[in-house]
């Protein structure tokens, strides 16, 4: 059997995933978590063999819990199940370790059978996505201008965004003006939002 935990913060699309996987006679859903602070954590205690994780859940994104999988338990393959497309996610889902990358509107069959090619080592990409991904390049932005732009997006002051990311206030407006330069935009809040569209964020 083919060990899967599921991480999806949708109770019903988390549901409904598991009820189809489990239809399918070679493949047992082991955990099902809704946060991506919980995916580790439940890995250690299950051991699956695939993971499936969705983007974006409270806490811990699904591209920061593949990278922790990783380091913690390089034996269970990362397959990216989202509703976000986006080149930039894909990009940072490889670089993640992920093996696999699916939008959540393809077939449950095509899902089951990524699942199992996986497990035999391969990579599974949705062909769109994968071609959109080649011709918009890498992100242009670095790492920590990337969280600066992140703690920026929900309107926070360059007071509050200094503190919590343990930076000078002047340290945090030449990232933002950086950002902006970056994403060729007027203000940061259009940069957090080209950048999000991008998958950059």
């Amino acid at each position: 059997m083919i060990r899967v935990l599921l991480a999806e913060d949708q109770g019903m699309m988390r549901g409904a995933l598991a009820l189809l996987l489990g239809l399918e006679d070679d493949i047992e859903v082991v955990a099902q978590v809704a946060s991506g602070d919980d995916v580790v954590t439940a890995a250690l205690e299950t051991l699956p063999d695939v993971a499936l994780l969705d983007i974006e859940m409270p806490g811990r994104s699904g591209l920061d819990a593949a990278a922790a999988l990783r380091e913690r338990l390089p034996a269970c393959r990362v397959v990216i199940l989202t509703t976000f497309g986006r080149p930039g996610y894909l990009r940072r889902a490889m670089e993640a370790g992920a093996y696999g990358f699916l939008v959540k509107d393809g077939p449950v069959e095509e899902l089951a059978t990524s699942i199992r090619r996986v497990l035999g080592g391969e990579r599974v990409i949705d062909p769109a996505l994968a071609a959109a991904a080649l011709s918009s390049g890498p992100s242009p932005l670095t790492d920590r201008e990337r969280d600066v732009l992140a703690a920026a997006a929900d309107g926070s002051t360059i007071a509050d965004i200094a503190l919590r990311l343990h930076l000078s206030e002047s340290t945090v407006r030449n990232y933002l003006s950086s950002s902006i330069g970056k994403t060729g935009t007027r203000n940061r809040i259009e940069a957090a939002r080209t950048a999000r569209h991008n998958g950059w964020l």
